[in-house]
């Protein structure tokens, strides 16, 4: 299990990061241009748009646990037939949105995400939210979206201001390393200010935040020299 001298995020505000991440993926989805929607995205088979239709549905689930009806939402995926746990989910919510216009997706995703971060901020950083897998902190659910919306963001080429960087890259590795702990990963994880420090199975390595944290969301590529078995136990995000 991976162990820590603290809790990493104790010092992280996830509702303020959830506004952030949403701002900027905002502002870019915003001032795209027609050709830049049918880009393909670092998601395989998805273009850019397909990523906006992804994050809309999404919020099917996002607001189910918020209303308190996890029962509800997984009829609603009985009757639409829609069988593959999150991945047919995700799928099935991308389908149904290519033929919707552009505009319809984006407002439909922008009304039902401002819903959705006002309403865990108001719920704060320890009540209780329902969920799939169970009773869940709201303030940890947040860190999961966070890391998501930084994700694909990254996916679909959003820019980073370089004053952002450093920060944003420590907060995704803090929540990395939190989330591999939680969910007792074999990899012992230490956030040092030289990078972080792996290991497991007898290999250790340093990586730089940027790498670590590609490796937690399944995007650090293949030219990067790490351990096979270290590559696959760090994919915890994705």
């Amino acid at each position: 299990m991976a162990s820590h001298a603290k809790d990493p995020l104790a010092d992280l505000n996830p509702f303020d990061i959830f506004d952030a991440e949403a701002a900027r993926l905002d502002r870019y989805f915003s001032g795209l241009g027609d050709d830049g929607w049918d880009r393909p995205s670092r998601c395989e088979g998805w273009s850019v748009r397909d990523v906006l239709g992804h994050l809309a549905g999404e919020e099917l689930y996002n607001h189910a646990c918020l209303n308190g009806d996890v029962e509800g939402f997984s009829e609603m995926l009985r009757r639409e037939g829609v069988g593959g746990g999150f991945n047919g989910f995700n799928e099935w919510c991308v389908r149904r949105r290519r033929d919707v216009p552009l505009e319809e997706v984006l407002q439909e995703w922008r009304r039902a995400n401002g819903e959705t971060r006002e309403r865990m901020r108001a719920l704060g950083r320890d009540a209780l939210l329902q969920t799939l897998a169970g009773p869940y902190p709201v303030g940890l659910q947040t860190f999961h979206y966070d890391s998501e919306y930084a994700t694909h963001a990254d996916d679909v080429g959003v820019p980073v201001s370089d004053h952002e960087i450093d920060e944003r890259e420590w907060w995704r590795a803090a929540v990395g390393a939190f989330v591999l702990g939680e969910q007792g990963s074999k990899v012992q994880v230490e956030l040092t200010a030289d990078g972080v420090w792996l290991y497991a199975d007898g290999v250790s390595a340093q990586l730089p935040p940027s790498e670590f944290v590609e490796a937690t969301v399944g995007r650090l590529p293949d030219s990067v020299p790490l351990d096979p078995g270290l590559r696959a136990a760090l994919r915890c995000l994705a």
